[in-house]
């Protein structure tokens, strides 16, 4: 796994949000400890190469759609956008999510694989 994919994945688990479903993290999730949440975003800015305490992520930095579930209108939304071959960081900002939100749920969706240095793929038909 290339250190730009794992730095995503912590990113995104620092934010409270599952990095495979895109969905918010239960309340009793250890990953919404404030510890946790603080190491989570120190070895983030240590893999960017920092060496100051991070800055912390103020959810208003969010999409608005962040840690809601997924409706039915928004996989079918994502479905013909990826269909249509809209990049998915246009896709991400039309539904008010992260991009990695809305990779994620490609690939659960099996609409897309990660392959070869954890890149995202479209499925091949």
């Amino acid at each position: 796994m290339e250190l730009q994919t794992a730095r995503a994945i912590i990113d995104t688990l620092a934010q409270g949000i599952h990095p495979v479903t895109g969905e918010a993290m239960p309340a009793d999730s250890p990953y919404l400890a404030p510890p946790v949440i603080r190491a989570l975003f120190t070895v983030s800015h240590a893999l960017e190469g920092g060496t100051a305490t991070p800055r912390r992520r103020d959810r208003t930095d969010l999409p608005a759609n962040t840690g809601k579930p997924w409706t039915a209108e928004d996989d079918e939304a994502l479905r013909a956008g990826f269909g249509a071959g809209t990049p998915t960081k246009d896709l991400a900002a039309a539904l008010g999510r992260t991009r990695w939100a809305v990779e994620s749920r490609l690939v659960k969706l099996g609409e897309m694989t990660l392959g070869g240095s954890a890149a995202a793929m479209p499925r091949s038909h």
